[in-house]
This record gives C-alpha cells, structure tokens and sequence, in this order.
C-alpha cells in the first residue's frame, strides 16, 4: 500500500480520514479505514493490523473509550438515559441502581445480538468532529503552543527549542533515543524519522501509552515529581478476542465496573474544553473515575510544530496517578503487597518473558489456589455478562505487553510479548460446585509445574555430569534452559486440552487424559537428551559407594515424576 504523503494543509479529520489500519475479512487484505467507517462496518474487519500489537492494543482502547462514552449516555435507539444528567458530565459522578444497570446490560445485550454498533456512535463523532482533527483548533491528543507555553517553566518553551523528542523515538519499533542509536532498527538513517501522517497519529497514540524516560522535560508543579512512564507502559495487559473486531469490541465494552456496582460518567480527554483543567486535574495526581478517561490518559504533554513537511515535537511530562487499588482498569493482572495488602496492577519484565499465560492462570481466572489475587476487571465483567453470552462460546483471553528494558532513566522496550489462551465459555463460568472447572485447571497447573521442577533438577544432574568440576556454575544456566525448552513444548498440547474441555466432561478423566501425555513428552524430553549423551556421562562419577550417571539420574527423574502425578496403578 503507497504511503499517504505527510501534509500541512491543517487538516486530518480522524472521524473521516482513513487512518486506523484493519484486516478485511473478505479478503484478508489491510487496509485504512476512518472512525466512522470502523465503526459502521466492524463486522467486516478481522482485527486491527497497525505496525506493533502493542499501538494495536492503545488503539483498541481509544475505541473502547469512544464506545464506552457513548453508550454509557444513549441506548441503541439513540435515546438519552432518563438518569443520565448531563450538566453533572464534568464533575465526579456515579450512578449506582438497578434500573440504571439493567438498562446498561440491555444496551450491550441489544448491540451484541445485532452485531453491529447503532447510529448513535457515528452522530457522536460528527457531533464531536472538531475534537479529531490532528490539526484543529485543539489538536487531536496534542495542545497548541499556547497551552504548552503555559505548562512548562521557561526555559522549555518552545522558542528555547528544548524538549523535543524525534519520530525515531516516538515509533516503537524503532525507539532510538539520542544517546542510544537503535542497531537493530527496521530503518536506517534519515528515513528513521519518515512516516506517512496516518502512522504518525497511530504512534502518537501508542507513545502517550506506552512513553519509557528519555525525554526529560516536565510541567510546572509546585512539588516535583519523576517523568513517568505511560500508563500502560505499567501493565501486563489482558483483554478478549473475538471472530471479528465488532465481537473484540463489544466483549471489551464494559459498560458497568464490576468491582463497585456503578456507572461512572465517562469524560474523556478530547472532552476537556480547557486543556488546562485537564493539567489542573493531572497535577492532583488523583485516578481516574471512569474507562473513557482513563484510556485516553496522557503521559505527556505534546506539541507539534511544522517545518514544511516535517514535524518536530515537543514533550513534557504530566504527574501520573498512583497505582494502589485502581480496580478502575479493567484490562491488567495484579499484584497483592503481601505486608500492605494493596493491589497494584503487575508489570510483564524480562524475567518472565518466556512464561505463557497458561502457566499463570490463576491469575486471570479466579481461583481457590489463588483466592489473594485480584481476578482482572475485564474477567469480571465477562463473568456478569455470561447469562447472555452463548454458553458454548469460545472466550479467549489475550496478553500483548511492551516490555520495559528494566533500566529505570530510559525505559526504552526491549521486547513486545504476545500470547492467548482459548477456553469454553461455560468451563470459565463454571463455579456452581466445589469440583467446578477452573479450580480444578489451576490444580492441573501446579501439578504441571512440579513436573518441570522435576525436570529442572534432572538437566541440573545431567549438567554436572556434562561439565567438569570446575565448571559446575554451568549447569544451572544449562538447567534453566533446558526447562524453557520443556516448557515451550508444552505450550501448544496443553492450550489445547484446556480449549477442548467443556462441562460435560468427566472432569478426572480429562485431567488423568492430561497428566498420561505430560509423563509423554517429558519422559520423550529425557529421551531426547540422552541420545547427546557423552561418555563422561554414561560413565558417570561415583561418590564412595555411590554412582551418579545419565541411567541413575533418570531413573531418578521416573520415580519422582510416577510420585508427582499419582496416576492410577497401571498408568
């Protein structure tokens, strides 16, 4: 596809200019689409195909915050709610009964049904029009010069010339810095900083969410504070797929918080109509009470200037809110402080970076094994959804997480991880006795898990035998990899048990079905091994009495995996 040419006619309507890249369903090509064409055809696009999954994730959410503000006001029919006030839209407001929920759960149950969004959407974009354009009068998810100036101390105004950040920085994929050149980057020289005007916006969006700590510029406060990352930057995200991206964007849609029973009243940032007021209320550093304003949160303070055809951007940093308790966000997994007993939504690291979700079920699906933590709101809401969902449905559940170098001053990515796990509608929903599914899954899970410390402790045997004494500091590395690889071996059998089961099934004939091919493959992974055996380790080493070699240290590995597993006798 040719690139659309970056112009500076001052126009770039978002709700009419094609800009949000799709995959077609008919014909699995991609393509740009506008707002109001996304919204009107939904059902035709498979998904959202932008440069990285990560912009893709932030662009989701943009359209869940335009969805979640509508539809949180009118009815499919586009008629006002009877308890919606709207002189209360820009003050804290929350309504909380059961007339107002049932109507909510209509709403999403009519749109679900239809398969398709109502009117209202596209009469709330062309109402709120001016507020998309990348070059109006308020610059879409940028401020003018004028509020920039007023924001920052002096010496960062935009005559000084400070406080730029490039395109080469801004695109993910290539996040260079000026003090840390991308080598690997997908482009070289000049062209780093080239990009069609519809990426630019999609990275735009991207950058407010998930800005690491290499531009240092910050807004006037009386009290100082760090120039944070984006905020969902700070996440280990989970949302739901769907057939469609209509179905991705309906089962996303939560329009009541299920944590606290109420219906907040959505602001987002395009509907500040002083800039100023939303900085006055950033400085506050106070979470957001509502989706649509927490979606569309700045991490920075942007201004474009236009030199021709090029644009230069300047970035100050906005004071983050806290992240105790925010149970506001519904797409994250949480943490518990064990002394404090706040929940904070995780963050993915490098560290974890090889785990699948599987393995952290519990996690994301509330359990009895993990009762101290927070089940995610997106999980929740799924779960007062499901008289209405189909109940042999497939809900999958999908992780896509930037993830942070770890280096506190930069935060530049070091990684983007993506993965899913598909499970039955009525397996997830399963909780009306004490054998109910997801229990029972999350016992399979730590049972899988002893299994790969079993044989964790086998490869760290096999290593010893393998290196020489003075060299014995190689045979964890060499252990912890080999588990990896173990791991990585199961990712693709066990996401499929757990995607075939359903409530019909003999729950402990499936889970023995499950724990004969997991004595398989890592008696199969022991085998593998062995085969590269050398003759240090078929001789082994003996200690006294004792000889430890490859036919002792696995039949070690066969005694504790029979104990582990405890399979009926003859299994």
């Amino acid at each position: 596809m040719q690139r659309k040419p970056i112009m500076t006619n001052r126009t770039f309507n978002l709700t009419t200019e094609p800009w949000i890249k799709v995959v077609e369903v008919g014909t699995n090509e991609t393509t740009e689409v506008s707002l109001l064409m996304l919204f009107q055809h939904a059902s035709q696009y498979r998904q959202l195909a932008g440069e990285t999954k990560s912009q893709d994730l932030a662009i989701l959410r943009l359209l869940l915050a335009i969805l979640t503000t509508v539809y949180s006001r009118y009815d499919t029919s586009g008629r006002l709610y009877g308890w919606y006030d709207e002189t209360l839209r820009k003050k804290s407001f929350v309504v909380s009964n059961d007339m107002a929920e049932d109507q909510l759960l209509d709403t999403w149950k009519s749109l679900y049904k239809g398969g398709r969004f109502s009117e209202i959407v596209s009469q709330y974009l062309k109402q709120h029009a001016s507020q998309f354009d990348f070059f109006g009068p308020k610059p879409f998810f940028q401020v003018t010069a004028s509020d920039y100036d007023a924001a920052v101390p002096n010496n960062r105004k935009i005559s000084a010339g400070k406080g730029t950040v490039a395109i080469r920085q801004i695109n993910r994929r290539i996040s260079e810095s000026a003090n840390s050149p991308a080598i690997f980057s997908p482009k070289s020289g000049g062209f780093k900083d080239q990009l069609s005007l519809s990426e630019l916006v999609r990275w735009i969006i991207s950058y407010q969410n998930f800005t690491g700590g290499t531009d240092k510029t910050k807004i006037s406060t009386d009290e100082n504070f760090s120039v944070p990352a984006g905020w969902l930057y700070k996440l280990n995200p989970v949302f739901i797929d769907g057939k469609n991206l209509f179905e991705m964007l309906i089962l996303n849609l939560v329009l009541i918080d299920p944590q606290h029973k109420g219906i907040a009243i959505q602001r987002p940032v395009w509907e500040y109509d002083n800039i100023q007021e939303y900085i006055v209320e950033r400085k506050r550093q106070v979470a957001p009470d509502n989706i649509a304003a927490l979606y569309t949160t700045w991490s920075r303070l942007l201004h474009i200037e236009w030199d021709g055809k090029q644009p230069k951007i300047f970035s100050a940093g906005l004071p983050m809110f806290g992240q105790d308790n925010v149970y506001i966000e519904p797409m994250t997994v949480w943490r518990r402080d064990s002394k404090t007993k706040i929940d904070r939504p995780a963050t993915k690291g490098r560290s974890s970076l090889g785990v699948a979700m599987w393995r952290k079920f519990g996690d994301y699906v509330a359990t009895a094994h993990t009762d101290d933590i927070h089940q995610p709101g997106i999980v929740s809401w799924l779960q007062q959804l499901k008289e209405l969902l189909d109940t042999d449905a497939m809900v999958t559940l999908v992780s896509t997480a930037l993830v942070s170098d770890g280096n506190a001053t930069s935060q530049s990515p070091a990684a983007e991880v993506f993965d899913k796990m598909s499970i039955n509608a009525s397996v997830l929903f399963d909780n009306q006795n004490a054998d109910y599914w997801p229990d029972r899954i999350e016992g399979v899970i730590q049972i899988t898990q002893k299994i790969g410390a079993d044989y964790w402790h086998f490869a760290k045997d096999l290593g010893e035998l393998r290196y020489s004494e003075s060299k014995y500091s190689n045979a964890r590395p060499f252990a912890g990899a080999m588990q990896q690889k173990f791991y990585d071996s199961l990712n693709q059998p066990f996401n499929e048990w757990l995607a075939n089961l359903t409530n019909q099934d003999d729950r402990d004939q499936k889970i023995i079905e499950w724990e004969l091919h997991l004595k398989k493959l890592v008696l199969d992974a022991a085998a593998e091994m062995m085969k590269h055996c050398s003759s240090r380790e078929l001789n082994g080493v003996t200690n006294g009495q004792k000889t430890k070699n490859v036919f002792t240290v696995t039949n070690y590995l066969q005694r504790k995996i029979t104990r582990d597993l405890d399979l009926p006798k003859g299994e």
